[in-house]
């Protein structure tokens, strides 16, 4: 693992710096997680995540185990570094080398709620040559959709979070980025979206693969939604978000 110490945060711009937060980023470039497989990750400090996802304090899988320990000491600044720093160790992958960034935080706001495009194009401009995939929880409003759409036609994939598949169908239907969705536990069959979008188990929830070895999440062109089964000693609150707002969604 490698790890730099930073007590600053990423280097913005004079306008960005007036309205977000500093944040700290730490790279790992070979992960010891057995779902990721040993691909490089990356992890933000927390408060990159959007003040209003569900998921926050209320059943997020970054938020327990072993992974929140690491994120509590990156968001504390006892390690990280600044965001040029991290632009730097992706410029050091290999070309078409497949990676992960945010296994746990999000993308970096200027302000809340609201993504840093600038920030953003810049990570994904350094990507360019290799296969970097993330997923957001912000929501794709016209700006943040914007910055959203044209980090995939950089070649830096963003996956849109929804949390039941009738939002599935609605960050679909936008057209400007690959969708998944968190599902029941114990899902292990595809099943189908209100308006018949297919949903397909991610391979390494069910073990049947990691991430390295995979890399549908990093398909930005792809025709399905990957989904998620709620995991985790907190995936019963992740089901109740699914239940309570769509409670006959899960039906195939």
């Amino acid at each position: 693992m490698l790890t730099t110490i930073s007590r600053g945060g990423s280097t913005l711009s004079a306008a960005s710096t007036a309205a977000a937060e500093s944040f700290i980023y730490h790279f790992t470039r070979i992960s010891r997680n057995a779902k990721t497989g040993p691909m490089a990750v990356t992890t933000t400090s927390e408060n990159s995540c959007p003040p209003n996802c569900r998921l926050r304090r209320n059943g997020c899988y970054a938020e327990s185990g072993p992974l929140a320990l690491h994120w509590r000491a990156v968001s504390a600044g006892a390690r990280g570094s600044t965001f040029d720093e991290l632009l730097l160790e992706i410029a050091t992958l290999r070309r078409h080398s497949l990676w992960r960034h945010n296994q746990a935080g999000d993308l970096a706001p200027s302000s809340p709620g609201a993504i840093d495009a600038r920030l953003l194009t810049r990570l994904a401009m350094a990507n360019r040559g290799r296969c970097g995939f993330t997923y957001t929880h912000y929501p794709p409003t016209p700006a943040n959709g914007a910055a959203i759409r044209q980090a995939n036609q950089l070649g830096f994939t963003v996956n849109l979070s929804a949390q039941t598949l009738a939002q599935a169908d609605s960050y679909a239907s936008l057209g400007i980025a690959p969708v998944v969705v968190i599902l029941p536990q114990g899902t292990a069959k595809p099943v189908r979206t209100p308006a018949g979008r297919q949903v397909v188990v991610c391979p390494a929830s069910l073990g049947n693969i990691d991430c390295l070895n995979c890399g549908i999440c990093q398909q930005r062109d792809r025709a399905v939604v990957m989904g998620f089964p709620a995991h985790g000693v907190r995936a019963k609150r992740v089901e109740a978000i699914f239940f309570k707002e769509a409670p006959r969604e899960a039906s195939p």
